[in-house]
């Protein structure tokens, strides 16, 4: 990447992660500290969580498309100040519906889609794999370092302090993207017709990728209904000490992902890693079930579930853009975004009412299910050198 490319990378990188920072930070603590708010309950909690990603879901392909007709950045700023709008109306919240509410303005800002779009304005068909990759890296080490400082935060500051600082993040996202990413002399085609979204829709290797994001976030979601109950019977940690756990587990997570992206970039192992960070995700969530209050069951299993979790994060941008036909690369990001935050919104509505019934064996018992669900249907995916040579070869007989 030359040097405009290599800062559209990762300034826009940093938007994602400042947004994503005020998204994950509540994951660890919400459960807990949301108990106290007027109207609570587990249903409740559950569908306040997961609220974010109803709005995010429905509003990122048409958010994607505004950003087609009057710019990038403007969309991006725009977005970025609703999610900080709902940051401050969450704030200011004494009861779960008001913070719902402000959880489904926060999502109204869905700019996800917008950034990607971005990203490949700026940045040349040869290199755009590699710009993907630093963004879907970083939504990695967010999430790592968004459920560590989450917990002393919220000891320190509640769960009103934990949505003024995403406020504050959102602020951060704003200055970033005016000042710092550089701005596109010119929008790149996107192919927002509706023939092109039907070509997404009916591409059976981008629908796979758009099922695993909604899983994941899905699984991510309802799993955190759960597991500060697990970490408090098996480690006696409460919300404010759960960062003694996140830091050394979430250490050791990273340093396992790097090297498994290595080698599925650079050895063309891709279909080997995705597969096998989905058995792993199933895995740990079982251990978890087997053994839920076995201190050592629970940290093998939480950091083979994160190192997972993170390696996905990283490698699925990077497959859309490998996957997604050079005309339908923004109506591709568009659908792939709207399907992770329509997970997130499953996972925490259908979590908390699991949770309210059957408690958390039968969220894990959840989570499980679909991660067995999505490695049967990840196990057709297609490896990214058969997808390229199969396009080649339907670009040439296109062409003849």
């Amino acid at each position: 990447m030359n040097k405009t490319e290599l800062r559209a990378a990762v300034s826009l990188a940093a938007v994602f992660a400042t947004r994503l920072l005020g998204l994950f930070m509540i994951y660890p603590i919400f459960m807990q500290y949301a108990r106290p708010l007027s109207g609570a309950n587990p249903r409740m909690i559950g569908l306040a969580l997961g609220a974010y990603g109803l709005t995010q879901g429905l509003f990122q392909i048409p958010f994607g498309l505004l950003s087609d007709h009057i710019g990038r950045k403007k969309v991006i700023v725009g977005g970025l100040l609703l999610f900080g709008l709902g940051s401050v109306v969450a704030a200011l919240s004494t009861s779960i519906e008001g913070v719902m509410l402000g959880r489904i303005l926060q999502g109204s800002g869905a700019v996800g889609s917008s950034i990607l779009a971005m990203v490949a304005d700026l940045t040349r068909d040869e290199v755009r794999t590699r710009a993907m990759a630093v963004v879907g890296i970083t939504i990695g080490f967010s999430f790592a370092l968004a459920v560590l400082i989450g917990p002393p935060l919220a000891a320190a500051a509640g769960l009103s302090g934990m949505f003024w600082a995403t406020a504050g993040f959102a602020l951060v996202g704003v200055a970033i993207t005016v000042f710092v990413a550089p701005t596109p002399d010119h929008a790149v085609a996107r192919g927002v017709s509706w023939p092109t979204f039907k070509q997404v829709l009916h591409d059976s290797e981008l629908l796979r990728l758009d099922f695993a994001v909604f899983i994941l976030h899905a699984i991510l979601t309802a799993s955190f209904l759960a597991i500060p109950s697990i970490l408090r019977h098996a480690l006696d940690l409460n919300a404010a000490g759960e960062w003694k756990f996140y830091l050394p587990v979430m250490a050791v997570a990273m340093g396992l992902m790097v090297p498994a992206i290595i080698v599925a970039e650079t050895r063309g192992r891709m279909k080997e890693v995705f597969v096998g960070s989905i058995a792993l995700i199933a895995t740990s969530l079982a251990a978890l079930v087997a053994a839920p209050s076995s201190a050592m069951a629970v940290v093998v299993a939480m950091t083979g579930f994160f190192t997972a979790f993170n390696a996905m994060e990283a490698m699925l941008p990077s497959l859309v853009t490998k996957f997604a036909p050079p005309a339908a690369k923004g109506a591709a990001t568009g659908v792939y975004s709207s399907s992770q935050f329509i997970g997130i919104f499953v996972g925490g509505a259908l979590g908390g009412w699991i949770y309210a019934a059957r408690g958390v064996p039968g969220v894990l018992g959840l989570t499980i299910a679909l991660s067995l669900i999505w490695l049967a249907v990840a196990s057709f995916m297609r490896r990214p050198a058969q997808r390229r040579a199969a396009q080649a070869v339907q670009a040439g007989a296109e062409q003849a």
